[in-house]
């Protein structure tokens, strides 16, 4: 009963590996057509290779079944028990070299191994047409051995097939050992390539998937830093030039060109992120942060000190100056921020801290927010350059952002910071 069991578990097998071949070469042939048809190329190598592609060299065998019909094979049923043992384990072996979790399995190995015990039982009580059972032990053999081994298993193959050839059929029959080296070799080096070939275009769609990901996560940071500053100050300037109007329409009128302005260089801003080639500005990104606190009646102070930075270090530093201030603007209820900058040795080092009591909230669910936005988009950003961001609550009350960069020199030749850099007196808006 174990035994019809496991013969009709292989038989379903089969079955649901022709089923799924057929369906994944009905694919792709309508891939094909519509490649053709607009002209192209497909770059769709088709479905992988399955057993399918070397049953048909199981008819090297009818010359031996056909013996068996006409009678002129000795002990038939020991003819026809070994060709039907024979057939069935090369079935089960060829299948089963197509999945790398099945190729180098121990039952694998040991159905390669009765096949040669068999062959070389039939090929040597029968000779004759018996003999070509070799070339397709060789094509098992290929299909399955793949890799450092395959050289000494492929020759000692061939050696069996010699010997045992020409001590039943003569020096004739050595060509019985040229099909067993060719087949061998020439299955294993055409899966082996055809493998490659796969595997190397499916790390080129991963590599593209992963560019895919790595510019939709860049464009989301992009677009939050960008937005969610620029908007809150528009806003913060707006309430202001609302509450000065009644009183001071020329003050109220300054914070409308600024809205004007800050809106104009956002379109500018936005433009660049949806090319990819924005570069932040760090002085830049001082100015705007005094303006936008100040509107927002927080005090700032901005201190700068130590050597030039280069622009990609600046451009970083901008983003977490431009976030922390927006936090700062939105959340914190404060009355004074202190953005200082210092640079020592190799190491620069931002610091924006507020004496407010809103922001820690706000910093704490943007750093934990979903999809890389927030204080958590800005630690992947300095974590890429090989630098760190902390934020959290001040121990003398506040929050504070602190961000750390490993630079380089600048060129010397750059102008130190001016004056407007160094610590500012608050602004009245």
């Amino acid at each position: 009963m174990s035994w019809t069991r496991g013969i009709t578990c292989r038989v379903r097998r089969l079955r649901v590996a022709r089923a799924r071949w057929r369906a994944d070469m009905k694919e792709f042939k309508v891939a094909r057509k519509e490649a053709l048809r607009r002209g192209e190329m497909p770059e769709n190598p088709g479905p992988p290779p399955t057993g399918f592609t070397l049953l048909p060299w199981l008819l090297m065998g009818m010359g031996s079944f056909s013996n068996l019909l006409q009678g002129k094979t000795s002990n038939p049923w020991i003819g026809g028990l070994g060709l039907l043992a024979f057939n069935s384990l090369y079935i089960y072996v060829v299948f089963r070299a197509f999945v790398k979790e099945t190729r180098s399995a121990v039952s694998t190995l040991v159905a390669l191994v009765l096949m040669g015990l068999i062959t070389c039982g039939l090929a040597l009580g029968y000779g004759g047409s018996w003999l070509y059972f070799f070339p397709l032990l060789g094509l098992a053999t290929g299909a399955v051995v793949r890799g450092p081994r395959l050289g000494q298993v492929g020759l000692a193959l061939t050696a069996l097939a010699a010997a045992v050839s020409v001590y039943r059929a003569g020096w004739g029959a050595i060509n019985v050992a040229y099909g067993t080296f060719l087949s061998t070799m020439v299955t294993a080096a055409i899966l082996s390539l055809s493998e490659a070939v796969r595997e190397l275009r499916a790390a080129r769609e991963e590599l593209a998937r992963r560019a895919v990901e790595k510019e939709r996560l860049r464009f989301s940071r992009d677009l939050h830093d960008l937005l969610g500053h620029t908007l809150s100050v528009i806003v913060v300037k707006s309430e202001a030039a609302r509450r000065l109007a009644p009183r001071d329409m020329a003050a109220a009128l300054d914070q409308i060109t600024d809205i004007e302005a800050v809106g104009r260089q956002a379109l500018t801003e936005i433009r660049e992120a949806v090319t990819g080639y924005r570069e932040g500005s760090l002085a830049t990104e001082l100015d705007r942060a005094r303006s936008a606190l100040s509107a927002a009646d927080i005090d700032p102070v901005v201190r700068r000190s130590g050597p030039p930075l280069t622009p990609q270090t600046e451009a970083l530093l901008g983003w977490v100056v431009r976030e922390a201030v927006t936090n700062a603007v939105r959340h914190s209820g404060a009355s004074r921020c202190e953005i200082t900058l210092d640079g020592v040795l190799d190491r620069a080092r931002l610091t924006v801290a507020d004496d407010g009591s809103g922001s820690t909230e706000s910093a704490t669910g943007a750093a934990g927010s979903v999809g890389g936005t927030g204080l958590k988009g800005l630690t992947e950003r300095l974590a890429a350059a090989g630098g760190s961001l902390r934020a959290g609550p001040s121990p003398r009350g506040g929050f504070t952002v602190t961000a750390e960069l490993p630079v380089e020199q600048a060129d010397l030749n750059l102008e130190p910071a001016t004056s407007a850099d160094s610590a500012t007196a608050p602004r009245e808006p």
